[in-house]
């Protein structure tokens, strides 16, 4: 499902970052799995993309997460302005759009502000998940892991002191996902990006490996979503 959602004036502020033009809506993508009912407690999955070749986040959702996720029981979510492309896709232009499809989860039902969230990325969208998440932390929502799939560049360090979740973050699940033969975020860049986080303080990592490339493996995807659980 795909809906048009107001921006508040925080989240205006948040997507002019850059010198955008805001735009009068977000567009929000929600998938929820077989057998939904709002008044249950659900997992959501959020998940950015990479603003190389300017895919908005529904494009990975939709490709990328939605079968494996929907299998196991999560709700998933994205927020993304309309057309045309931002002037700048920054990282202000997808965090509004993102809390501005939260605050729309939270209208449509009341309960959702206290679900459970995983932020989720691959490539440039892992860079995007990891300095998100902080954000969210420190807005108040239950954080409960961090899905990163081909991550050459360590950002949650930078998002951790900008926005200042405090240290109980530092205990937030991260998941890894390395493809041995990746060619865009080598082995040896995905090991230094779990060695940054470390050295910041964040303990809590799982960084697995398979036999592939720049891709986001089903059953990596489904292993982080089993393990991110255990934890809620």
């Amino acid at each position: 499902m795909r809906v048009s959602v107001p921006l508040s004036a925080l989240e205006k502020s948040y997507v002019a970052e850059g010198g955008n033009a805001v735009p009068p809506y977000t567009m929000a993508t929600l998938a929820v799995p077989r057998g939904f009912d709002p008044m249950k407690t659900w997992p959501v999955l959020i998940v950015f993309s990479s603003s190389d070749h300017q895919f908005p986040s529904w494009y990975d959702l939709m490709g990328l997460y939605r079968v494996p996720a929907l299998a196991e029981g999560w709700v998933l979510l994205t927020g993304d302005g309309p057309k045309p492309a931002p002037r700048v896709d920054s990282s202000g232009w997808r965090a509004g759009h993102t809390l501005a499809a939260l605050d729309a989860l939270k209208r449509s039902f009341p309960g959702s502000s206290k679900w459970p969230i995983v932020c989720a990325g691959q490539s440039g969208g892992s860079k995007r998940a990891s300095y998100m998440a902080p954000l969210l932390a420190a807005g108040g929502y239950r954080v409960a892991g961090i899905f990163l799939e081909g991550m050459n560049e360590e950002r949650i360090t930078q998002g951790y002191r900008r926005f200042n979740p405090g240290r109980d973050f530092l205990r937030t699940p991260i998941f890894l996902s390395s493809g041995v033969r990746d060619m865009i975020a080598t082995l040896d860049q995905q090991n230094a990006v779990e060695n940054s986080m470390r050295r910041t303080g964040f303990e809590n990592i799982r960084h697995t490996t398979f036999p592939g490339g720049h891709q986001v493996l089903p059953t990596q995807l489904q292993e982080g979503l089993r393990w991110f659980r255990k934890g809620m």
